[in-house]
């Protein structure tokens, strides 16, 4: 469900990330307590946005980052840019190294893919919560007016309240995405599309595709939702990507063509995602590795897919 993540903010660099730790010690002898604690959480903020290019030591990186951003967020709940890398982070780490990891091995180990899907839904649901918590401390009751039966009361997005909103949206679509065996995670799909619609409404823009790109994929998949509305946000995705985005190819592929069982096309858009090159310092580096990895073995697969 989840293919448009260009944003490669759960990658910083370890030691630099301990030496803030050194930093925060030092200073605390001198400052107040959350004075330094909110400047770490700026200077994690920053770091979660850092580009990589190589996928096996973001992923050794990572989990140290995660485990340390999300100690200094929860002393600072509501730092919005924090918030944004850690919810990011969980969500990009769960689609990247657990979840595709266990649709590789369903073939040959269906207990182990389960166990690891099961994992993937949780690191999905710890991003989306972080995410929600941020946009509730933003504004006090955003939670109950997303719920509420009532359009008129739904809340609306500031501008710079978008990414948040993103993240928790494509973190909650992940893990309904994996938990379809409960009841209670999926009555929550209409909550997590609207929350992507508002997104959507304020900046249809952002992540250059990669909201039209989780549009398409709530589209494709919600029970009623259009195939022709679908395609049309697939193909904005793509637009917007301007061809750099590897992700909006395979986003299409899987959400448009392999439900159709248009392998010819199928293939096509992994190809196109396969030949996408990555320009010297890109930020988009990082996703279209972890896409392009996706597309190959998706293409070794089609034989079995279709």
């Amino acid at each position: 469900m989840l293919a448009e993540f260009t944003q490669s903010r759960l990658f910083a660099r370890p030691l630099h990330a301990a030496a803030l730790i050194v930093v925060a010690v030092q200073l605390a002898a001198c400052s107040p307590r959350q004075m330094v604690v909110h400047s770490v959480a700026d200077e994690l903020a920053t770091q979660g946005q850092s580009s990589e290019d190589d996928l096996d030591l973001a992923r050794e990186a990572s989990a140290f980052y995660l485990k340390l951003s999300e100690s200094v967020l929860r002393q600072q709940p509501g730092h919005a840019a924090l918030a944004t890398a850690v919810a990011a982070g969980f969500t990009q780490y769960a689609y990247a190294f657990v979840a595709f990891e266990a649709d590789r091995l369903d073939a040959t180990d269906a207990k182990a893919a389960q166990h690891l899907r099961e994992r993937a839904a949780r690191l999905y649901r710890r991003g989306s919560d972080h995410a929600l918590a941020a946009l509730e401390a933003a504004r006090p009751g955003f939670g109950q007016q997303l719920a509420s039966n009532t359009p008129a009361d739904w809340p609306t997005l500031a501008r710079d309240q978008v990414a948040l909103a993103y993240w928790a949206a494509a973190a909650w679509g992940g893990a309904i995405s994996l938990s379809k065996d409960d009841p209670d995670a999926v009555a929550d799909l209409p909550l997590a599309v609207r929350l992507a619609r508002l997104a959507w409404n304020t900046d249809p823009a952002f992540g250059d595709g990669n909201l039209a790109g989780l549009m398409g994929a709530f589209e494709a998949s919600r029970p009623g939702g259009s195939q022709k509305q679908a395609l049309a946000y697939f193909d904005e995705a793509v637009r917007l990507g301007g061809g750099r985005s590897a992700g909006a190819f395979v986003g299409k592929a899987e959400g448009i063509a392999q439900p159709a069982g248009d392998k010819a096309a199928f293939l096509d858009l992994l190809q196109q995602a396969v030949t996408v090159k990555d320009a010297p310092g890109s930020p988009l580096a990082l996703s279209n590795e972890v896409m392009r990895r996706r597309a190959r073995w998706l293409i070794e697969s089609a034989d079995d897919l279709f």
